[in-house]
């Protein structure tokens, strides 16, 4: 029986905002995904807070990766594209979606869900010196900023006396007193009463708990400026705070305005399909007015609008009718005071208690659950299997980027079968970072990389790989000169096919003529999946080898490593104890996707010996400059600058699948304890660091000069004499 090939992707669905009502489409897409639709995420930030533990968090009952979804998880787990990027506007004619970083993204369904705002950028001061309790994930940094430098009397004023404002002074006076600090807390109402949407008998329990905890409530009243340190009020009272909140105004992101859409009170105005004016454009969350049924602003109307915009969604895109979303009219409130007790409002719960503490606490947890393991996937095998089959697949997915390279026994074994060049104008061939040809009176390196995708944004992906590329141009002391581009697209229809190949290309050549470089050609093709390469040509008086190493000399490193640990962690859905993933495998794209031209031209002119970081490790790589030296090096462990996590990640066994490869072709030159730091020697690195031996009497001026740049350079170890050892201490 013939292989099934993979479908054409043929249709964008593009989710802006990581929502909860997003994250539940994402959750349950993972589990039924329809073939030829691509899924994509759109968020400015790797996680995204869970609104019904966030007063929690504040009180200290909850980390704040207890109550943090994982959006970089829960993309990869559904097989979506991640654009870590801030919508800033949506063009319905064009359909594209325009962000702050990057050029606009086509869609043909979208989908919006970006929450709301509770600043008051109109009042004076308070953009400097005050937070606002939406966006959740800036509010929490900030409160876990104050409490490492509160006074042991700290004074707070929160500006709106509704249940999330109560609820959060409550919290706020709990965490205080339990780091034994007496609060003085003052709540703001601009209204004559507070705590209008809830129940009489709840709103007598908090607002009894309110004076019990000696929060001051002031109706009728609102702030008129904000200072560092103060709070002027309409009837010119000057209050004291150290901390001032908004949790008062809901609302609506600016850019709304400028769709075109139909909007209520700035809010996207949605019918009962979830549909906004324009029926390619859904809405849900608190950014959608629900026009034919109007409910407050709530998070369980999110959740449960889930389900429907998920269908709708799907049904939109394969012509089947859609469903309408019929909200309920009432909802169970559980609101926290403070300590691990709560207190309800509906079906006639009045009382606050543990009991409702724990139901809470049982409710948000489950919420949480579903973004915390996801369900293992299947992955196909033929019955019976070829003997040896399993074996060859391992334990885990193929990664991406460098760590899909072939491993350096292998490859060493072929290249020595290979003739040496026996061109008088091929000065150098296989074996440095990139040949050498004689070029006038200096010299022309030239060099080629292919990057397997590590995920699924092209444009990212792109650029990742022309800097990884141009890292051996880099490491030769050249300026890039030309490139030949050679692209494996996966099946796509002609319109997601032509915006694929114009991302990659638009992001290659800015990258490459910001290094003076041209684009010259190439060539492209269709496959199972995307890969990008490219050949590059740089420019140079005097190449710089990995020989020339001298004992003495430093070794300099300008990037941290960690990178081929994250991508594989990130593949295989890992987790971290009491820590996100998400943030840290942001960290290294952004390491990834930093260019270093800039470094290299300051390296090359002391460098006796210059290599870059890849495919082989840190271990494998200095281990080819000091053979080609005829030298030893040490270094120190401790010194080595790591990505945030690899180390936590590394400590768990994960690694990338060339790793193995890679410590077994360096063991037997290799003396250095067993610990997580040891096994980041053989991280493959994608794009990764420029190593240095710089003599000693020029490195700490060359290590201050490159930070004087921004570049995060580090000297990690020195050149020592002996035969090609390396020693990590």
């Amino acid at each position: 029986m013939m292989q099934t090939e993979p479908l054409p992707l043929v249709q964008d669905i593009v989710l802006i905002g990581g929502g909860h009502a997003h994250a539940l489409v994402l959750r349950m897409w993972a589990m039924d995904p329809i073939p030829g639709l691509r899924l994509t995420l759109i968020d400015p930030n790797p996680i995204a807070p869970y609104t019904g533990m966030l007063p929690g968090h504040i009180a200290g009952h909850y980390r704040r990766d207890e109550i943090m979804i994982d959006l970089v998880r829960l993309a990869r787990f559904a097989g979506a594209r991640l654009i870590l990027d801030r919508a800033t506007g949506i063009d319905t004619a064009t359909r594209r979606i325009h962000l702050a970083n990057r050029p606009p993204l086509r869609f043909d369904i979208a989908s919006v869900d970006i929450g709301i705002g509770s600043g008051l950028p109109g009042l004076p001061g308070f953009t400097d010196h005050a937070a606002a309790a939406k966006p959740l994930g800036d509010y929490a940094q900030r409160w876990e900023a104050f409490l490492t430098t509160a006074p042991s009397s700290p004074a707070l004023t929160l500006i709106g006396a509704g249940i999330g404002g109560v609820e959060l002074a409550l919290a706020s006076a709990h965490r205080l007193r339990m780091t034994g600090r007496t609060p003085r807390i003052t709540l703001l109402e601009r209204a004559d009463s507070a705590l209008p949407n809830i129940g009489p008998r709840a709103r007598a329990t908090l607002l009894n708990r309110l004076a019990a905890e000696g929060i001051a409530l002031r109706t009728a009243t609102t702030a008129t400026a904000i200072g560092p340190d103060h709070v002027i009020l309409s009837d010119g009272t000057r209050l004291a705070s150290d901390f001032t909140l908004s949790i008062a105004g809901t609302q609506p992101q600016g850019w709304l305005t400028e769709t075109g859409l139909s909007l209520h009170d700035g809010f996207l105005a949605v019918g009962p399909t979830l549909q906004t004016s324009d029926p390619a454009i859904f809405a849900a969350g608190d950014c959608a007015h629900l026009s034919h049924a109007p409910r407050p602003k709530a998070g369980v109307y999110a959740v449960r609008a889930a389900p429907i915009l998920l269908h709708n969604l799907r049904a939109l895109a394969t012509g089947q009718p859609l469903r309408p979303f019929h909200p309920q009219r009432d909802y169970l409130k559980l609101v926290s005071l403070g300590g691990k007790e709560a207190v309800a409002d509906k079906f006639g719960l009045r009382s606050g208690g543990r009991a409702l503490w724990w139901l809470k606490d049982r409710i948000d947890r489950a919420f949480m659950a579903k973004f915390d393991t996801y369900p293992q996937m299947p992955r196909p095998l033929p019955d019976p299997a070829p003997l040896g089959l399993i074996e060859a697949m391992g334990p885990k997915p193929l990664c991406g980027g460098c760590g899909a390279k072939v491993g350096p026994g292998a490859l060493a074994a072929t290249l020595a079968t290979l003739p040496k060049p026996s061109r008088s104008d091929v000065i150098a061939g296989a074996g440095d970072d990139a040949a050498i040809l004689r070029h006038g009176q200096g010299a022309q390196v030239i060099t080629t990389d292919h990057l397997r995708a590590s995920c699924a944004d092209a444009r990212l992906m792109a650029r990742i790989t022309a800097i990884h590329a141009m890292g051996d141009i880099w490491a030769m002391g050249a300026a890039p000169q030309a490139a030949l581009v050679q692209i494996t697209l996966p099946r796509l229809s002609p319109a997601l096919q032509s915006d694929m190949l114009a991302e990659i290309m638009e992001e290659a050549a800015s990258l490459f003529t910001a290094e003076g470089a041209a684009i010259i050609g190439g060539h492209s093709s269709i496959g199972a999946e995307l890969t990008i390469g490219f050949t590059l040509t740089g420019l140079t008086d005097q190449p710089i080898t990995k020989g020339g190493a001298r004992p003495g000399d430093a070794l300099l490193l300008t990037k941290p490593l960690g990178s081929g640990t994250l991508m594989a962690a990130d593949m295989a859905l890992a987790r971290l104890p009491k820590d996100l993933l998400g943030p840290h495998v942001a960290a290294a794209w952004a390491a990834m996707s930093r260019p270093q031209g800039k470094a290299a031209r300051l390296l090359a002119p002391h460098a006796h010996a210059m290599t870059d970081i890849t495919g082989f490790g840190l271990a494998g790589h200095l281990l080819e400059m000091m053979e080609a030296s005829a030298t030893a090096a040490t270094i120190d462990l401790a010194a080595l600058p790591l990505l945030p996590g690899a180390e936590a990640l590394a400590a768990q066994g994960i690694a990338s699948t060339i790793a193995p490869a890679n410590h077994a072709a360096t063991a037997a030159r290799l003396t250095a304890p067993d610990t997580a730091r040891t096994a980041l020697l053989f991280d493959p690195q994608t794009a990764g660091p420029l190593l240095a031996a710089l003599p000693p009497d020029q490195a700490k001026a060359t290590l201050a000069a490159l930070h004087a740049i921004g570049e995060p350079a580090t000297i990690i170890g020195h050149v020592t004499e002996g035969p090609p050892h390396l020693t990590a201490r």
